[in-house]
């Protein structure tokens, strides 16, 4: 490849319309990673990633195919032209399928910031690592680290479509996370802290990030049961984002067109308490998910998606909206060679007025989760499970760690009891503050 990215866009996008396309849009990426994990105080592997690809979109009247390659020489290209209009034409009608208006498009490009300032460094990552780990193992009760690794990470992308968009993102972050397992009496339990920032100042030390880990692990031995009851239930922060990815998921457009989401005609309804607010903010500088556009070029601007409880719109893209006979609102996503789906940037649940220990005063007896596997989650009826450890707490203070733990619940009634603490931690593109949600089934003994 001789040309520059935009150029290379600029040449598919004619390349296509010339083979019979009426409308197309591209993106050309490339990426670089650098892994690194240790054990034992050993370097045990190293990861170098390196990738440069395209991926192109054709329409055909109301038929649209997708393609991509890594192959970036011209004759590889000029045949990726003329394939992806073949399969456009072969592609059955889809009556909703377009690109964005020229009206629409996103014009305004205000830097924010999401380029990562640490380099691609195997000693350095590697020394972080060995510092976590060894931070982790001096801890009491600690028998052994089960993961200790750095990662460093930076990828660009250039978007262009025959509708006049043309865009440039760059972004990076860089990584440190261990696993730590305790043991007493033979029975191992595993806890884990990690970090990911934009700017290595803002990653914490790698002995904090060690201590956190096995402090964890320790606190979770020697669990005990429970009996089954139903009683309140706070989701710890680091968790309750995923409560938020299920209701996000609710309200995107594809699910409300497909009639598969238990929050369907509710807009303009309250969805939760009165006091939960849920903002998606596109253009925080430094954002883990911010952008200046959304996956199909258009506008993005902050969206109040609940407020003071209230569902107040769906999240679309250009086909849901145009199959509800809505106007797109800035939700699209896209991945490499995918047809755009939905997305948030940086949406979080906003903290309220109780921080955990007056949440677990409030709830009195019950379970406070602090790790969550095997959801299960009907997208209809909103009927959801998951299987939890965490503490158990009595009169208001955690007592003892417990384990092979159920908790069930509908979530449509589960967000309308929800009380949001104060301890919102921005660890991604997706956070929440810790969630009491009182009255929930715990299957125990």
């Amino acid at each position: 490849m001789t040309d520059s990215p935009a150029e290379l866009l600029q040449h598919l996008l004619e390349k296509t319309r010339a083979h019979g396309a009426t409308a197309a849009d591209a993106r050309y990426e490339e990426s670089a990673s650098l892994s690194v994990e240790v054990r034992n105080g050993d370097l045990e592997g190293v990861e170098r990633e390196e990738s440069k690809g395209v991926a192109l979109r054709a329409f055909v009247g109301q038929r649209q195919a997708n393609v991509s390659a890594t192959d970036l020489s011209k004759d590889s290209l000029d045949a990726l032209c003329e394939r992806v209009v073949l399969m456009a034409k072969q592609a059955p009608e889809d009556p909703y399928c377009a690109i964005a208006d020229a009206s629409e498009i996103a014009t305004d490009f205000p830097d924010l910031d999401l380029d990562c300032d640490d380099t691609a460094d195997a000693a350095e990552l590697e020394r972080r690592a060995k510092e976590a780990e060894a931070a982790a193992l001096a801890v009491k009760g600690v028998k052994q680290i089960d993961h200790a690794g750095a990662n460093w990470g930076r990828g660009q992308t250039w978007l262009a479509a025959t509708n006049g968009f043309s865009a440039h993102r760059s972004s990076g972050s860089t990584s440190l996370a261990v696993v730590a397992i305790a043991e007493k009496d033979g029975n191992m339990e595993r806890d884990y802290e990690f970090r990911t920032v934009r700017k290595a100042g803002s990653l914490p030390s790698p002995e904090f990030i060690g201590q956190t880990a096995a402090a964890r692990a320790v606190a979770r031995m020697g669990p005990k049961k429970v009996a089954s009851q139903t009683a309140p239930v706070i989701f710890e922060n680091r968790l309750a984002s995923r409560l938020l990815g299920a209701f996000i998921g609710a309200i995107t457009g594809p699910s409300i067109a497909r009639g598969v989401s238990f929050l369907k005609g509710k807009v303009g309804e309250p969805v939760f308490a009165n006091a939960i607010n849920i903002v998606d903010e596109p253009q925080i500088v430094g954002g883990y998910g911010s952008r200046s556009f959304d996956g199909e070029g258009r506008r993005v601007v902050t969206t109040a998606i609940v407020k003071d409880g209230v569902l107040t719109q769906w999240l679309l893209n250009g086909p849901s909206a145009k199959q509800l006979g809505l106007d797109p609102n800035g939700f699209a996503s896209t991945s490499f060679g995918d047809t755009p789906g939905v997305s948030t940037s940086n949406v979080n649940i906003e903290a309220g007025a109780l921080s955990l220990d007056q949440l677990m005063a409030e709830a009195g007896t019950g379970l406070l989760v602090t790790d969550m596997f095997g959801p299960s989650l009907n997208p209809n009826t909103g009927d959801y499970s998951v299987g939890v450890s965490g503490f158990w707490m009595e009169n208001g203070q955690r007592a003892y760690p417990v384990s092979e733990v159920t908790v069930a619940g509908d979530l449509p009634s589960m967000f309308l009891r929800a009380v949001a603490g104060s301890d919102l931690d921005i660890r991604s593109a997706s956070n929440s503050p810790s969630l009491l949600i009182p009255g929930m089934s715990i299957a125990g003994t």
